[in-house]
C-alpha cells in the first residue's frame, strides 16, 4: 500500500501550501528520525535533490558513507559524509538491523567512523547512528555486506600459495607458511594475528540449528604491521581440532585478542589442514577417510535435497542465456579464462540463482568446450549440488542459509575428505550427483527496443512510439510488474524525432524492492534507482536485495533475477534502451501487457485491459490504441519523479501523450539521399529501416538492427536440446564412476604437488 500512495505523497511534496496557510501542527522541518519520508514543509526522501525540497538538515541525519561495502565477516571501518563532529560527545554507537552495536569514533578532523560487524548475512543492512552513547539513534543510512569471494583481494588477508595451506600434513606438505596483507587498510605499528573457527550446531533443519564464529587463538602478538608474516604450524590443541574450516584475522595490538566487531582483515575461509591434530598429520588419509564416512552417515540421515533443485540447461549455450535462473559460477567462469580447479574438463559453470525453496540448496551446472554437460556421471570434473547454496538464502543468519560458510560446511570441507584428502570420491559423487537436463524447460523472452519495437513471448511484433509510461508485463501467479517509460528523440537537425525510445524500465515483484533503471546524464549513461534512491556501484557489481539479485557487470547492461525465476536484462542500445524480459514456463496463461499473453498463441497478444482482442494484422493506428490502452495509471507507477521535468511530464501530465504524433509504419517515404545507405544496412530489416526513417539516424538503426539481431541469437539458444553427454549419462548410467574416481584421488595429488 506505500508504494501505491506514493505519487500522491510526492503530489504533495510539489505542491506548495497556499498563502496564509500554517503548517500542521506535528509537520517537521527536520530529518532526526524521518529519512525516507515527506511532508508539505521539506522532505527526507532520496527524490528531494532534484527537486530542491530537503529538509536543510538532510544530510546530518539521512548518512552516506564511504566506504558503502565490505565483508560480511565485519571489521570495515568506514566513515560518514557531510556530518563534521566538533562538539564533546559521550560515545559514537553504530547500530546495525537494530541489533547488532558496535563502537564508532571522531577523528581529529571531526570525521565520524563506525565499523562494521560481523553478520551471517548478506544484502543492503540497515544501520543507526548514537552520538550520545547509545541514549537516542535519530540519523540512519544502509551499510552493503558483501559474500567474502567480492571483496577486494587489497582488502584481505592473503594466503600464500592457498593449495599449499588446505594440504598441509598431508604427503610432502609441510614447512613454513606465509600470510601477506596491504598495510595500508590496517594502519597501525603492530597487529595480532588470529584464528578463527566456523562451525553450526544443533539438529539439522531444527529451530536450534545455530551458526556460529568463535575465536579460537592467537598466532602471533604485538608483531610489526610489515605485510608479511610466516610460521611453521603447530598442530592445535585437542580442545580447538573440531574446527576444520575458518579463518585468520589480523586487528591492532591494542584491542583485545578476540575482540569482536573492531577493525580488521580476514582471510578467504578455508580448510584448516595446517592446524589439525597429530592424528591428522599421522596419517591424513586415514584420519579424511574417517571423516568421509562420518560425512556420508550424517547425509544418508538428511533429508534428499536434490529433488527440488532445477534440472540444468542441457547446453553452455542455453546455460548462458537463462540468466533469470542461473548466473555464472565464479570458479569457473568462461569470460575470465575457464580456470576451473575443481570441475577440470569443464570451461564454464552456472549456479542456480535463487535457493531451493525448503532446504536452501544449489544447483551447480557445469559445460565442456563442445557445449555439452559435464557430468559426475561421466567425468571427475562433472558439476555437483549443494546442500547449501554458496549465496546464502534468505533470511540468512541461520544454517543452511548462511552465505558462503554453509556451503563451507556440507559441501566443500566434505570435499576435502573425501577426494582431495582421501582416495573415496566415488562416496561423494553418489550423494552429490550432477543434475542433468531432462525436465529442464527453456525460458520465454520476450524484448522491447529502439523506437520501441516489441517482439512478445509468443513471437509477435510490433512497433508502438508512444510517448508516456506503459505497463510492458503484469504477471497475477507473482504479482510482477514492469514498467517503461518512453520518450521522443531528436533529429541530427535538432528538432523533435516523430519517433520514441525507452529511456527508463522498472521492476517489482510482489512486496520486492523497486528497480529502475533509466537514462540519465546523456546518451549512454545508465543510473539504477532502488526504491527511488540512485545506486553507486562503485564499489560492487552484484547487490542482494529483497526478492530479486542484481548484477552491473558493465557500464551499459544491468541484469535483474527475481525470486520467481523471472529475469530481466535492461541495456544501452543506441540513445535508448533495450529490455529484454525471460519467465520460466509456469507463467503460461498469467501475462498481460504490451509483451502480450504468454500462452504458445501469438494470436491474442494484443489484448486489451477489457479483455478486448485486435487481430493479428491490425493497422498501426489500431496498435497505436492498443500501446495507448497500457498507459501506466499514477496510483500503481513504479516509476521516479525526481526533477521537475518529470514530474510536470509525467505525474501532472497525462501517462499517454495524446497531443504526441508518431510516424506510423504505413507513413514512412524512403529518403532518397539515404535509400542506398538503408539498404545496405538494414537489408530485410524493417525495424531498422523504420528507425532511420523515424529519426533520421543510421546510427539509431544499426542499433535497433543489433538488438534485434540479438534477441534472435538469444531465441535460438534457448532453443531446446539434449546434450549428447545427458545420453551417455543415460545408456551407461554411473558403471564408470567408479573407475573414474580411482584416478581423481592420484590426479588431484599430482596437480597439488605441481603447486
Amino acid at each position: 500500500m506505500k508504494l501505491l500512495l506514493l505519487p500522491w505523497a510526492l503530489l504533495l511534496l510539489v505542491t506548495a501550501p497556499s498563502p496564509g496557510r500554517w503548517p500542521a501542527a506535528d509537520a517537521q522541518e527536520s530529518c532526526s528520525h524521518r529519512c525516507g519520508e515527506w511532508n508539505e514543509l521539506c522532505s527526507c526522501h532520496p527524490t528531494c535533490f532534484g527537486l530542491d525540497s530537503c529538509c536543510k538538515d538532510f544530510r546530518d541525519f539521512c548518512l552516506e558513507i564511504l566506504p558503502y561495502s565490505g565483508s560480511m565477516m565485519g571489521g570495515k571501518d568506514f566513515v560518514v559524509q557531510h556530518l563534521n563532529w566538533f562538539s564533546p560527545t559521550d560515545g559514537v554507537i553504530c547500530r546495525f538491523n537494530e541489533s547488532v552495536q558496535t563502537r564508532g569514533h571522531v577523528d581529529s578532523l571531526g570525521h565520524v567512523h563506525c565499523v562494521s560487524p560481523l553478520l551471517y548475512e548478506t544484502g543492503r543492512i540497515p544501520f543507526t547512528l548514537s552520538m550520545d552513547n547509545g541514549s537516542s539513534f535519530p540519523r540512519s543510512g544502509t551499510w552493503l555486506a558483501v559474500h567474502p569471494s567480492k571483496v577486494s583481494q587489497t582488502e584481505k588477508l592473503q594466503l600464500e600459495n592457498e593449495t599449499r595451506w588446505q594440504y598441509y600434513g598431508t604427503a610432502g606438505t609441510k614447512g613454513n607458511l606465509t600470510l601477506t596483507w596491504n598495510t595500508a587498510a590496517l594502519p597501525t605499528q603492530s597487529v595480532t594475528i588470529e584464528l578463527w573457527g566456523y562451525e553450526e550446531t544443533g539438529k539439522p533443519y531444527s529451530e536450534d540449528w545455530t551458526a556460529k564464529w568463535s575465536y579460537l587463538y592467537a598466532l602471533a602478538t604485538n608483531v610489526s604491521n610489515s605485510g608479511f608474516f610466516t610460521f611453521t604450524p603447530e598442530p592445535a590443541p585437542q580442545n580447538y581440532q573440531r574446527w576444520e574450516v575458518g579463518a585468520l584475522r589480523i586487528i591492532n595490538s591494542e584491542y583485545h585478542s578476540g575482540e569482536k566487531d573492531v577493525h580488521a582483515l580476514w582471510s578467504n575461509e578455508h580448510a584448516l589442514a595446517w592446524h589439525l591434530g597429530d592424528d591428522f598429520r599421522a596419517d591424513p588419509v586415514a584420519w579424511a577417510r574417517t571423516q568421509c564416512l562420518a560425512w556420508e552417515e550424517l547425509e544418508d540421515q538428511l533429508p534428499n535435497f536434490l529433488e527440488e533443485l532445477p534440472d540444468c540447461p542441457c547446453t553452455l549455450a542455453q546455460a548462458r542465456s537463462d540468466s533469470g535462473r542461473f548466473h555464472t559460477d565464479y570458479g569457473c567462469d568462461i569470460e575470465h579464462g575457464s580456470e576451473c580447479t575443481y570441475h577440470p574438463g569443464a570451461v564454464h559453470c552456472v549456479r542456480s540463482v535463487q535457493a531451493s525453496p525448503q532446504y536452501a540448496s544449489g544447483q551447480q551446472c557445469c559445460y565442456t568446450a563442445a557445449g555439452t554437460q559435464l557430468l559426475t556421471a561421466d567425468s571427475m570434473g562433472g558439476s555437483t549440488p549443494d546442500r547449501g547454496h554458496d549465496w546464502g538464502a534468505p533470511p540468512f543468519r541461520a544454517p543452511p542459509r548462511v552465505p558462503g560458510l554453509s556451503h563451507w560446511l556440507y559441501d566443500v570441507i566434505s570435499f576435502y575428505h573425501c577426494c582431495l584428502w582421501a582416495p573415496e570420491c566415488s562416496r561423494y559423487m553418489r550423494r552429490r550427483p550432477s543434475s542433468d537436463c531432462r525436465s529442464y524447460r527453456p525460458p520465454r523472452l520476450a524484448s522491447a527496443f529502439g523506437d520501441p519495437h516489441f517482439v512478445t513471448f509468443d513471437g509477435a511484433n510490433f512497433t508502438f512510439n508512444g510517448h508516456g509510461e506503459y505497463v510492458l508485463l503484469e504477471a497475477s501467479l507473482t504479482n510482477l510488474t514492469v514498467q517503461a517509460r518512453a520518450q521522443p528523440d531528436t533529429t541530427p537537425e535538432g528538432t523533435q524525432a516523430r519517433g520514441t525510445g525507452l529511456t527508463a524500465v522498472a521492476v517489482q515483484e510482489g512486496d520486492s524492492d523497486v528497480v529502475e533503471v533509466r537514462l540519465a546524464g546523456g546518451a549512454g549513461v545508465l543510473q539504477v534507482l532502488l526504491n527511488q534512491e540512485v545506486l553507486s556501484f562503485a564499489e560492487q557489481s552484484w547487490m542482494d536485495l529483497k526478492g530479486m539479485f542484481l548484477s552491473v557487470a558493465a557500464e551499459d547492461r544491468v541484469s535483474i533475477m527475481l525470486s520467481s525465476g523471472a529475469g530481466l536484462e535492461v541495456s544501452i542500445q543506441g540513445p535508448f534502451l533495450s529490455v529484454t524480459v525471460l519467465l520460466p514456463e509456469k507463467f503460461l496463461t498469467y501475462t498481460q501487457g504490451l509483451l502480450g499473453t504468454l500462452n504458445d498463441n501469438f494470436t491474442d497478444d494484443f489484448t486489451l485491459r477489457s479483455g478486448q482482442v485486435l487481430p493479428p494484422d491490425a493497422s498501426s493506428q489500431e496498435l497505436f490504441q492498443f500501446g495507448a490502452d497500457w498507459a501506466v495509471e499514477n496510483a500503481s507507477s513504479l516509476l521516479t519523479y525526481d526533477s521537475q521535468l518529470l514530474v510536470n511530464n509525467f505525474l501532472y501530465g497525462p501517462k499517454h501523450d495524446p497531443t504526441f504524433r508518431p510516424l506510423f509504419p504505413d507513413e514512412i517515404t524512403p529518403n532518397s539521399s539515404q535509400t542506398t545507405e538503408v539498404a545496405k544496412l538494414c537489408g530485410d530489416n524493417h525495424f531498422c529501416s523504420f528507425d532511420v526513417a523515424a529519426t533520421g539516424s543510421l546510427s539509431v538503426g544499426n542499433a535497433t538492427r543489433m538488438a534485434y539481431q540479438l534477441h534472435q541469437r538469444r531465441v535460438q539458444s534457448l532453443q531446446s536440446g539434449r546434450s549428447h553427454t545427458v545420453l551417455l549419462s543415460i545408456i551407461f548410467g554411473g558403471l564408470a564412476v567408479v573407475a573414474l574416481m580411482a584416478v581423481v584421488f592420484v590426479v588431484l595429488r599430482r596437480r597439488k604437488g605441481n603447486m
